[in-house]
Parts: C-alpha cells; structure tokens; sequence
C-alpha cells in the first residue's frame, strides 16, 4: 500500500492510499484458498473445488472484503505511525469508484481532521476557593416548618360552616358536556383542597364558600390545550355534592412528626435536615469552585480545536436551547436552527475544556468504575418509572447512551484531581452569600 499525504493544514489531513492489483489479487487468492477446504458445491467433494470454480463463485464478494481489510488495515498502520487521533470518524472515499474494474490499482483519498497536541497546564498555580456553610438554625426551623405543613391533616368544621381557601371538601361530582356526561368525569368522595389548582381553573374557586349537605353546580371551560383533545377548549358542568367541609390542621412540630419522617426524635430530625441541608450547600459549593476552575483553564490555555467538533457542539447548544424557548414543540418537526455567534463561543469553550480535561484524565489513568456506572444508571432510571426495565436494555444496546452516562462521572473525578493540586482556600459564608455566588454563576 503506497500512502502520499495530499493536505496538512492546521487540524486538517489528507492522504491518498493506493492498494497495486497485484497485492490486491493476491488477497483474494489467500483468502479463496483459506476457505477452499470448508466448500462445498454440487458435483464436487468438500473442499476440493476448484479454485476458478470459487473465484467466479465468490471472488466478487471476496474482493470486496480484501479491498475493506486492507484499507482498514493501511489506515489503521497510518495513524499508529502518524501519533493521529482523528476528531471523528475519517472520510474515506474511492478514486474512479464508478469506472474502477477489477484489475485496476485500488485509488482511495481519506481526510480527516487530527485531535490537537494539548499543552501542559501547571496545575498548581491554579487558586480556587472552596465555600462552607453550616445549617443555621433558621434554616433547619423553615424546614421544619414545610415538614409540618406537608404532613398536615384536616379537621370537619362545624356544621353549616362555609368552606375557605385552604380547606378540604369531600365531594362527589359528575361532569358533562354538551348535555353529555363524558369519561373521566366522574367520582365520589373526592378529598379536593381549595386553592390546590389541582383542578381545571375556575373550579375550585367556585366551591368557596359551600356547606356540607349542598348541591352546587360548577360551570367551567377546559384549557384550549387541555390533554384531552375532544374536551380541549369544551364549556363543562360539574354537578357536586358536598358531603363534608374540613380546616386543615398543620402536624405539631415534636416526636411524632419526627417518626413519621424515620428519626427517632425531634433531635434526630434536627440532625437529618442539617446534613440534608450542608449537602445541598455543599453541592452549590462545589458547583461554584468547578465553575472558577473551568474558567481560570480556559483563560490560560489555547489550541486549535476541530472545526467539526466545534460545529456539531453549537449546533446541539443551538437546537437544545431553542425547545427550551419553545417547550410547547416536543419533536424535532421544525426548521433548522442556525448557530449564532454566541453558540458557537461557547462550543469552542465546551470543545476546549473536554479535551482538556480528557487528556489530562487519561494522563493521570482515571477511570470509571463499573460501580460507578451502575450507580449512574439507577439515577437515571428513576426518571422513567415503570420503564425501568426497558431503560436498562437499551442502555445495554447503546453505546453513545452509556457515554453519556460516563462523561460526567469521568469530568467530575478529573476536576477533583485538579482540585487536590491546586491551591485551594476554604471559606465560611452565609446561605443567603452562598445564593448570590450561585445566581452570579447564572448569569454568565
């Protein structure tokens, strides 16, 4: 296989590999008589048909193996020699495709474009800042306080009492439309509480004010984009009987609440939502210090990035915030969605980071371990309940799925890597300076 580099600019390579006839007849040759024993064809004992006999029988397909292997195998050779990592997979494309008969030298052109060297960062001039905030008592008190009224319960009312926003009415209804009662539309002692907006608009604020034993009746209009298209936008009647108004009665902040949350005591569900809470403010912490670290990376060091990395990044941060920004389109039926300038700095940050950090991960042999990656897959799984199953085949079956997976869990272990050599400063803030650094970092 001769190999003649025909473009060397920047990131960009090309070459062009020429396979002789010859070899390429020899190929076949060798793979015809490797096969020639296990043969059989009609007239002919096992193995002993003749080679012209298997050549016009499977030479062209034959051909067309030795052709892919040695291609393969010349590109493989090409890029062990050159140090090339290519960005993505390379372009290979056969000179004279059309016109090439056998006999002729096989012509192929392959481009593609090679991953940069990646300079050496001295990670110890790095300076991060790592926050700390302790669970003040007032933070543990909201919370208890959002315990109590999650777990709170209702009470009747006296008789003849009317329902306020907040209560509970116990009701049974039955809803028609068009004069005609429709499915899904019906039930009997329903606990509804007033100002849950857990039914259609309109219909819990006509129950304000309503007596245990009264019949009432609720007239409202279905959304125009209710889930249900034959009642999107419809007028519906509700007939309701009230059978019981009840107060809500917020849980005592004391023991019992605790048990119920699985502490022993009071003091034990202190302790809990303590450590729930330094969690959480550790986690925004880190976000903070990850963020600083990123930025100090990408302000000291520049290379060349792929054009096509570059490009396939804008455009998923392209697409990805435009259905943030139309939610209500949930395919991917609309025009195509150019890059802006905006898009594409950040994808040249993303791109730059992600190598970065890849070739210092693998430099320092980080891996993730299966454990790792089973403990990612739960999380994800937990998205899709009922689904589980069917998540963990495809997972199984995907590979880009299962990279998806493991590029987090791979960037977070090399951040941490960095993180324990650069020089790193501990600080103890409040929640509320613990906030602002974290919307500060929303508005980057």
């Amino acid at each position: 296989m001769q190999v003649k580099e025909t473009q060397n600019d920047g990131l960009q390579r090309g070459y062009q590999f020429t396979l002789p006839a010859a070899d390429l007849a020899k190929a076949v040759d060798a793979k015809l008589k490797e096969a020639q024993p296990e043969v059989e064809m009609k007239g002919f004992r096992k193995g002993k048909v003749p080679m012209a006999m298997l050549k016009k029988q499977f030479g062209p397909r034959i051909l067309g193996e030795a052709m892919q292997d040695a291609i393969d195998g010349a590109l493989k050779e090409h890029l062990e020699q050159s140090g090339d990592r290519p960005a993505a997979q390379p372009k290979v494309e056969m000179e004279n495709g059309e016109t090439w008969k056998e006999g002729n030298d096989v012509v192929v052109n392959v481009t593609y474009e090679t991953l940069p060297a990646i300079p050496e960062v001295d990670l110890t001039a790095l300076s991060l800042e790592k926050l700390t905030v302790p669970a003040e008592d007032a933070a543990v008190t909201e919370a208890l306080e959002n315990l109590a009224k999650s777990s709170q319960s209702f009470e009747d009312r006296k008789k003849g009492t009317k329902a306020k926003d907040g209560d509970q009415v116990t009701i049974d209804f039955k809803g028609f439309v068009d004069g005609e009662a429709f499915e899904g539309g019906a039930a009997e002692d329903y606990p509804l509480v007033l100002g849950s907006n857990s039914f259609i608009p309109g219909f819990e604020d006509q129950l304000v004010g309503v007596k245990a034993g009264e019949e009432v009746k609720v007239e409202v209009k279905f959304p125009e984009e209710y889930g249900a298209p034959h009642l999107a936008g419809k007028d519906a009647t509700f007939e309701c009987t009230i059978k019981a108004v009840k107060a809500p009665k917020e849980a005592e902040i004391d023991d019992e609440l605790a048990k119920k949350f699985g502490a022993d005591d009071l003091d034990g569900l202190k302790k809990q939502i303590s450590e729930r809470l330094e969690a959480e403010y550790a986690g925004a912490a880190r976000a903070i210090m990850k963020r600083s670290l990123l930025d100090q990376l990408d302000a000291v060091v520049k290379f060349d990035l792929p054009k096509s990395l570059v490009e396939a990044e804008a455009a998923q941060i392209a697409h990805q915030l435009w259905h943030e920004e139309n939610p209500e389109v949930q395919g991917h039926n609309h025009d195509a969605i150019e890059p802006t300038e905006e898009h594409k700095s950040l994808a040249e940050r993303r791109v730059r980071l992600g190598l970065l950090l890849a070739e210092i991960g693998q430099k320092a042999e980080v891996t993730v371990t299966d454990q790792e990656m089973t403990q990612a897959v739960l999380r994800a799984a937990r998205q899709y309940p009922g689904q589980e199953r069917q998540f963990f085949e495809f997972i199984q079956s995907n590979q880009a799925a299962q990279q998806q997976l493991r590029a987090p869990i791979f960037e977070d272990k090399v951040v941490d890597l960095i993180a324990e050599q650069a020089k790193v400063e501990e600080k103890t803030v409040t929640k509320a300076e613990l906030e602002k650094a974290v919307e500060a970092l929303d508005e980057l």
